[in-house]
C-alpha cells in the first residue's frame, strides 16, 4: 500500500512540475496568425520610414513571434533586395527603419514566423512619382528562395 502512495505522490509531483514548465506558453490554436502591414503605400524617396506590421491571432496581439523580417526590393530586382529584422515595439507591432533611396515601385514581404506558422504578406509601395514605363516588371515568386541571399541589415 505504501508503494502505491509513494508512486501516486511522485506522479502528482511530476504532473505539477509539468504544468509549471508550460506556464506562460500559448496553447496551440487552429486560428491563423494574421499580419497587417501598417506602412503607408505611397512614400517619398530619401526619407527614412518605419516598416511596420501588426501580428495577431484571434484578434489578440502576438508579442512572441519567433521572427518578423522585412524583405524589400525594387520591382524586377529582388536579387538586389535586402532583408531587415523587425523588433517588437508595442502590442503585436514589429518595426524597423528603412530608407527608399530612389523613386520606383518596391515590394516587401513581411516574413513572420509565430506559433508554428509562417505568414508572408506581400505589399507594393510607390516611392515618389516614378515613370511607370521605366519600371521593371516584377517576376519574383511568392517564396522565400531569395531571402538567404540578401545582406542582412540591423
Amino acid at each position: 500500500m505504501k508503494k502505491f502512495l509513494v508512486i501516486g505522490a511522485i506522479t502528482l509531483a511530476l504532473a505539477g512540475c509539468s504544468n509549471d514548465a508550460h506556464e506562460g506558453m500559448h496553447e496551440p490554436s487552429l486560428e491563423v496568425v494574421e499580419v497587417e502591414v501598417l506602412t503607408n503605400k505611397q512614400l517619398e524617396p530619401g526619407e527614412q520610414v518605419t516598416l511596420s506590421a501588426r501580428v495577431t491571432q484571434e484578434q489578440q496581439a502576438v508579442n512572441d513571434a519567433e521572427e518578423v523580417k522585412f524583405e524589400v526590393w525594387e520591382s524586377g530586382l529582388r536579387d538586389q533586395g535586402t532583408t531587415l529584422e523587425g523588433e517588437l515595439t508595442e502590442d503585436g507591432v514589429y518595426e524597423v527603419a528603412y530608407t527608399f533611396e530612389t523613386e520606383g515601385v518596391y515590394y516587401m514581404f513581411a516574413h513572420t514566423t509565430a506559433r508554428g506558422m509562417h505568414v508572408m504578406p506581400k505589399t507594393e509601395f510607390i516611392v515618389g512619382d516614378p515613370d511607370m514605363s521605366e519600371v521593371l516588371e516584377d517576376n519574383s515568386t511568392d517564396t522565400m528562395d531569395h531571402e538567404e541571399d540578401h545582406n542582412d541589415h540591423k
